[in-house]
């Protein structure tokens, strides 16, 4: 197995780093390597913000659901699914008026364009994560940053269309990052198919979920007189309360895609 295989086989979540910062030649490394990544018809549809100050991290901390590690990062890179820039370059260069001109259609971003803009942006992200783990670092992303949007505007200023996407968090591994298990992962005939879609059922949903289900809760103690696995993730994550904001948050960050 090559090392960059090797890597990704291995990789797991770290969220305890070393009092230690991450060199800025090292920072430009990443960053290079997110440049590189692909992106739709080469219009980089994402922007990245480093988040230096820390208060801004220590705010990050309690608004993505209260993880006080995110605070203690001496790396954190906020990707945005970003379409405000070719926006603003094609109204620069008249292309409303010249849409009327022509009868073609000029619009607001709309939701299609969102969705473009957030698979670079995600593209982005695991290119900054597989070159930082390369470089020694240990990453964790932050899919709570989706949460709390219109806080997280106001805290980075941002305009219409562009929307917080992932947050990713990174340092040097504790010593004792090896001691972590990494987590279970699906069987390939789980989750790759051929051809065409194929729904589990039975046995299949259960050996697939069970494992990673029971990996955040061992004991086997459900909440609220839970059955089984199946309704323990619905009380835990689910149903909960910050999946309620979850949804509330992208409700009102997708009015202004809605044109």
């Amino acid at each position: 197995m090559n090392p960059t295989l090797k890597q990704l086989y291995n990789r797991k979540s770290i969220r305890a780093y070393q009092d230690r910062p991450v060199a800025d030649e090292k920072v430009d490394l990443i960053l290079g390597a997110v440049r590189r990544g692909p992106t739709a018809g080469n219009l980089s549809l994402y922007s990245v913000i480093e988040v230096a100050d820390r208060s801004k991290k220590e705010t990050l901390s309690r608004t993505c659901d209260n993880q006080p590690f995110i605070a203690k990062a001496p790396l954190v890179l906020l990707f945005l699914a970003d379409y405000q820039r070719l926006y603003d370059y094609m109204r620069q260069g008249g292309a409303d008026e010249f849409a009327a001109q022509k009868g073609l259609d000029f619009h607001a971003p709309d939701l299609g364009n969102l969705m473009l803009a957030c698979q670079d942006a995600m593209i982005a992200a695991q290119n900054a994560v597989t070159a930082a783990e390369s470089l020694g670092l240990g990453c964790c992303y932050i899919g709570d940053i989706i949460e709390n949007y219109e806080t997280h505007r106001e805290l980075f200023d941002l305009p219409d269309y562009v929307f917080p996407i992932s947050l990713v968090v990174a340092g040097y591994p504790r010593s004792d990052y090896h001691l972590r298990r990494t987590g279970p992962r699906p069987a390939k005939e789980s989750v790759f198919f051929t051809d065409s879609y194929r729904r589990l059922e039975g046995e299949e949903l259960t050996s697939l979920y069970d494992p990673i289900v029971k990996r955040r809760n061992p004991s086997g103690e459900f909440p609220d007189g839970a059955p089984n696995y199946g309704c323990d993730i619905l009380m835990r994550k689910y149903a909960s309360d910050f999946a309620a904001e979850m949804r509330r948050s992208v409700e009102a960050a997708m009015k202004v895609w809605r044109t």
